[in-house]
C-alpha cells in the first residue's frame, strides 16, 4: 500500500523525540563527560533530532496519500510547469500566506539566538527580546505554520489532519527545552514562562 510511506515518515518524527529530548540535557551530560565532552555529545545531538525533524517533516508532506480540495472554484488551477503538477488556484491563495508567515517566525526566531543556537539547543542566555519577547518559541510555532500551510498547498490529506499530532512534537520538545532551561537558568527563565506564551503569540 503506497500510504505506508506517510506512516513510516510520520512514525520517524515521534522515534527521534528521545534524541531530541537527550539533546537538551546539557547539565546532564557535562556532568557525566566534562565540560567540553559533554557539549559535544549534545551538540550532535542537537543537530540530528533537528535536521531528522524536518527530513520526516518533508516525507510527511511529499509521501503518497489521498487528495483533498477546498470546495470552492475548484476548476481553477495552476499548472507547474517541468514537472507536470497542478496545484488548485484557491489552495495556492489561502498557503501561500501562512507559509511565509511560518518562514517569518523561524528566521527570526535563528537570527535571534543564532543558527548555533537552534541547532544545538544550548543557549547561554535568556533571550526575552525581540520576537521572544512576545513568543517562546518562535520556531517551533514557525514549523507549524509551515506545515499546516504545505499540507494545504500540496493538497495532502493525511498530511493536514496530522497537524494535531505535530503540534503535539513541538509542544513536547518545547516542555523538555524549558525543563532543561529551568535548570540551567533558573528564576530567570521563570519568570519569563510567566510573562510570555509558549507557542503561541502574545497579542498585546
Amino acid at each position: 500500500m503506497e500510504w505506508i510511506w506517510f506512516f513510516i515518515f510520520l512514525i520517524g518524527i515521534f522515534l527521534i523525540l528521545p534524541i531530541h529530548f537527550l539533546s537538551v540535557e546539557h547539565l546532564k551530560f557535562q556532568k557525566k563527560y566534562g565540560l567540553e565532552k559533554g557539549d559535544k555529545i549534545t551538540k550532535i545531538l542537537g543537530m540530528a533530532s533537528g535536521w531528522g525533524f524536518f527530513i520526516f517533516l518533508f516525507g510527511i508532506w511529499i509521501s503518497p496519500q489521498p487528495k483533498f480540495t477546498v470546495p470552492i472554484f475548484q476548476d481553477l488551477i495552476i499548472i507547474i510547469p517541468f514537472i507536470n503538477y497542478s496545484i488548485p488556484l484557491v489552495h495556492l491563495i489561502i498557503s501561500i500566506p501562512i507559509i511565509l508567515l511560518g518562514a517569518w517566525f523561524g528566521i527570526v526566531g535563528v537570527k535571534e539566538t543564532t543558527l548555533e543556537v537552534s541547532e544545538t539547543h544550548k543557549a547561554e542566555k535568556v533571550v526575552t527580546t525581540g520576537i521572544y519577547s512576545f513568543i517562546r518559541h518562535p520556531q517551533y510555532f514557525g514549523a507549524i505554520l509551515s506545515h499546516l500551510g504545505i499540507s494545504i498547498l500540496l493538497s495532502s490529506l493525511f498530511s493536514l489532519l496530522s497537524t494535531p499530532l505535530i503540534i503535539l512534537y513541538n509542544y513536547l520538545t518545547a516542555w523538555k527545552e524549558e525543563r532543561e532551561l529551568i535548570k540551567e537558568f533558573g528564576k530567570d527563565y521563570e519568570e519569563y514562562k510567566k510573562n510570555v506564551p509558549m507557542l503561541y503569540p502574545k497579542l498585546r
